[in-house]
């Protein structure tokens, strides 16, 4: 599921890669699917799905045997992932790959977070072979900041704390570990890339790659909120996530596992590496 999103694309790029017959789901079949082309053998099959309609889940899961699930956070995920869970089970399929997010606990201080505990805790209860990926913050994510690093600034509330992020196609690759290794499957791994850096450390970098002056801009929690709604016109329960996971890096320090270089054997993508691939973004 989720081919055309972010994590969903790495995924299907890494299981290309490797040979592996996949089925895409998308929302929107019409539409062409990022770094797909029907020169690819096996062949992509591309179908519609929707996890607010149980009748295409039926059809979309007919005939496979493993699902990637990953959606975008939502208030609506719980409802959304735990039926598409039901849904599975249904349909035959023994093994899913889900992707979460770090501190999935039941009291969690992430509203998401505790969300994604909810669906955990469906998916072990559904009997089915289960990979649960709690990857940390994507780097891609940061390709939004790119208005107000043009600017000069990066807005945050984490002050000095180390942040851990992780690229999406080290993600993907993972997933993909997942769904072709049996010595990976029925696991819950925390991903992260090789280095915690905190945002005076990101001004710091973007300042010697774009050589523009980038200075970080500690707010109060209540005033990333609102400018997160009132300036960057993020939806409220959105905000509130983006603060809560700030914080949550000041509350519960983070460091980097080595998980991904444990599974993939290579050492995961380093942020540098990342800034310096999309350096574009960030030039005024």
């Amino acid at each position: 599921m989720g081919a055309t999103g972010t994590t969903g694309n790495a995924l299907l790029q890494s299981l290309l890669a490797l040979g592996t017959p996949v089925r895409a789901l998308t929302r929107t079949p019409n539409r062409p699917i990022p770094g797909v082309t029907g020169a690819h053998r096996p062949p992509v099959e591309v179908q519609y799905a929707d996890a607010a309609d149980p009748h295409s889940l039926h059809a979309a899961f007919k005939g496979a045997s493993q699902l990637f699930l990953t959606m975008s956070n939502s208030p609506a995920q719980i409802g959304l992932e735990t039926r598409v869970i039901d849904v599975a089970s249904e349909t035959g399929i023994g093994h899913i790959v889900k992707i979460s997010a770090p501190a999935a606990e039941p009291d969690s201080p992430v509203a998401i977070s505790r969300g994604h505990h909810a669906v955990e805790e469906h998916l072990r209860a559904s009997g089915l072979t289960h990979t649960v990926l709690r990857p940390y913050a994507f780097m891609q994510n940061l390709l939004r900041l790119a208005p107000t690093v043009a600017q000069g600034i990066i807005l945050g509330t984490t002050g000095d704390a180390p942040y851990n992020h992780i690229d999406c196609r080290d993600i993907g690759d993972v997933a993909a570990a997942a769904l072709t290794r049996t010595d990976i499957a029925g696991g819950t791994y925390t991903l992260t890339g090789p280095e915690a850096i905190s945002y005076p450390e990101l001004a710091s970098r973007l300042t010697a790659l774009t050589g523009d002056q980038i200075r970080y801009v500690d707010l109060a929690p209540d005033e990333l909120r609102d400018h997160l709604v009132h300036s960057a016109h993020m939806p409220t329960w959105l905000a509130d996530h983006v603060t809560e996971i700030q914080q949550l890096a000041i509350t519960r320090p983070e460091t980097p596992t080595s998980t991904v270089a444990d599974i993939l054997g290579r050492p995961p993508r380093t942020l540098d590496a990342f800034l310096r691939e999309h350096d574009g973004h960030f030039r005024r």
